[in-house]
């Protein structure tokens, strides 16, 4: 078992989540709020349902609220299974998609070997969850994600374009670490991960408060090289 764990990669580096799970539990509804039009997610959830059989399992990391993303799947008749570190998201969660299971869990928690096994996947997604890690981070999240799915398994997710790492931002009245990629450099880091890029989207978007700038959200969706 050491040695299976100490091939994630995960022993080299520092796991710091102090006041990202404390600064989303305070954030709760306004998070929604802020952010009410979501078309790229949801054409992205749209791109899963097209694709997948019903009843096939779909893990949704970084689930926060359950809206659109679980809702969504939920409704299209798959297995949801969402996951967050913030207690106030998965609370919402439960009680906005009822049909859906939600756990509170770190991404890494997850990892092969680690202390939580949720089973295979056919679909994984991931919107905007994985900025809220450091750099050195995300190559072992994006493995993680493909040990997660079924062969052939897909992967829907979404970064903000910025070329920062673990760079502290005022955000609805809280404060968040986040890190992010130029898009080239995003695709490179998700193709090493073992992913084949199906389609690449593209969103300028400005939130509803002043407090949040507009940003260039990208979304890939992905098909687990094998």
């Amino acid at each position: 078992m050491h040695d299976r764990i100490s091939r994630t990669g995960y022993e080299n580096i520092r796991l710091d989540r102090t006041g990202q799970a404390e600064a989303f539990d305070a954030i709760g509804d306004r998070y929604d709020e802020a952010f009410p039009h979501k078309e790229g997610q949801l054409a992205a959830g749209q791109w899963l349902i097209d694709a997948l059989p019903a009843g096939s399992r779909v893990l949704d990391l970084g689930c926060g609220t359950g809206l659109p993303t679980a809702r969504q799947l939920a409704g299209a008749g798959f297995e949801v299974v969402g996951v967050d570190l913030s207690y106030g998201m998965v609370e919402l969660a439960r009680r906005y998609v009822p049909d859906a299971t939600f756990h509170r869990l770190d991404i890494a928690d997850l990892r092969p070997g680690g202390p939580r096994d949720l089973g295979r996947f056919d679909a994984v997604t991931a919107f905007f969850s994985l900025l809220m890690l450091e750099r050195a981070e995300i190559p072992l999240a994006l493995r993680t994600v493909r040990h997660i799915l079924v062969p052939g398994g897909l992967f829907a997710l979404s970064m903000v374009e910025a070329d920062v790492d673990n760079f502290p931002i005022p955000f609805l009245r809280s404060t968040i670490r986040v890190s992010g990629y130029l898009r080239e450099d995003l695709r490179a880091v998700v193709q090493a991960a073992g992913f084949a890029i199906a389609q690449e989207t593209s969103y300028t978007y400005a939130p509803a408060t002043s407090d949040v700038p507009p940003e260039e959200q990208i979304f890939l969706t992905c098909r687990r090289s094998d």
